[in-house]
């Protein structure tokens, strides 16, 4: 997903939850950071490293792919954007270390998710915000795992779009090409994903990059052929599942507040949205790069306020202004307190499922 969805709809989502708008534009920006929170910006203003969330493609180009460079690789895209569907799923006839990896493949309704909200709960606004990041990823990046892998997260070359024309669906193929410097082109088709790399390690391999955008726009409804899946077909239905992970997101958030006495798998808050759903599923279908614009309106409509656009660089100062006493009661000292703690309970999950992948994190007990 993208700012548009990550920013704006988390914040439309956490309105309808019942948080006010200071609280909501708290969770938003701190669901939209995860995106930005990499070792260098944490190095620029002197915070632990251990709380990056993500990773910049020169980092990735710097990346070691050793046992210990693809720990720290997959700590971080596991943790926040992959969350594995299932860590003890079988599957016949395969090896352990080709399980380790093919337990990784994200996909929502996990017990990894339980645990994500559940570790939200009765703790600051920015522990919030990144559960609804990683929650709101499952549904985008299922079927892709958060670690570098050929045998897993290749594709076949063919994609098609999936459209509905006169009553019926039709396929339309879509088109690839190599080059991050021009942006998708939606009319024509053709989209930007990563270059075919035979090392099964390499950086090229990690997550959709073989999908390219494709999992981060909410319009599309798509048939592909993944390597985990001997190359038959799936079919990602976008709209659908963005409308889930919205729901999804308010009926977490309630239950964080303590509006809803349970967090239970497969249940969404459909009842609270339903008022707003035609609204709401018009942003998802409109066939748009970013809807970022369309969120924000939709958000303002409903708190009746003013929402700032996002500022990778709004709480930079107080950070690194504070003194060392003080740093973990500034806004990113919170996102990073959280940060860490949710990233430490995602690879421990892993680690004790008897998968070493993402290694292990010690804990801090404050």
């Amino acid at each position: 997903m993208q700012e548009d969805f990550h920013y704006y709809a988390t914040y439309c989502a956490a309105i309808l939850a019942g948080y006010s708008h200071e609280e909501s534009l708290t969770i938003c920006y701190s669901a939209q950071f995860v995106d930005l929170c990499s070792k260098t910006y944490l190095s620029s203003i002197k915070a632990p490293l251990s709380a990056a969330t993500t990773q910049l493609q020169l980092e990735m180009m710097d990346a070691r792919t050793d046992v210990i460079g693809l720990q720290d690789i997959t700590r971080i895209w596991a943790s926040f954007h992959f969350l594995p569907k299932d860590l003890y799923v079988k599957k016949k006839w395969r090896p352990k270390v080709y399980m380790n990896k093919y337990r990784l493949i994200c996909g929502p309704n996990s017990d990894l998710m339980l645990k994500t909200v559940e570790l939200a709960k009765d703790k600051p606004l920015q522990n919030v915000g990144i559960a609804m990041h990683v929650l709101a990823d499952t549904w985008a990046h299922a079927n892709f795992a958060g670690t570098p892998s050929l045998v897993i997260n290749n594709t076949g070359k063919e994609f098609y779009e999936i459209v509905e024309e006169d009553g019926e669906e039709k396929e339309i193929r879509i088109k690839f090409r190599h080059s991050a410097s021009q942006p998708d082109d939606l009319e024509k088709r053709i989209f930007t994903n990563s270059l075919f790399q035979s090392n099964e390690h390499s950086i090229m391999n990690l997550g959709h990059g073989r999908a390219g955008h494709l999992p981060d726009y909410s319009f599309i409804k798509y048939r592909y052929y993944p390597a985990w899946g001997e190359y038959g077909d799936i079919v990602k239905d976008n709209p659908n599942d963005y409308y889930k992970a919205f729901c999804q997101m308010v009926y977490a958030m309630k239950y964080i507040r303590g509006k809803e006495l349970f967090f239970e798998k497969d249940k969404y808050d459909v009842p609270e949205v339903a008022l707003h759903e035609l609204r709401i599923r018009e942003i998802i279908n409109k066939r748009q790069i970013l809807a970022s614009d369309d969120w924000k309106e939709f958000g303002q409509e409903l708190s009746g306020k003013e929402i700032c656009d996002f500022d990778v660089n709004r709480y930079q100062s107080e950070y690194i202004q504070a003194d060392a006493s003080s740093k973990e009661d500034t806004f990113l000292g919170r996102f990073i307190d959280g940060a860490i703690a949710h990233k430490a309970m995602v690879s421990n999950e892993i680690m004790s499922s008897g998968n070493i992948l993402a290694g292990f994190v010690k804990v801090l007990i404050k």
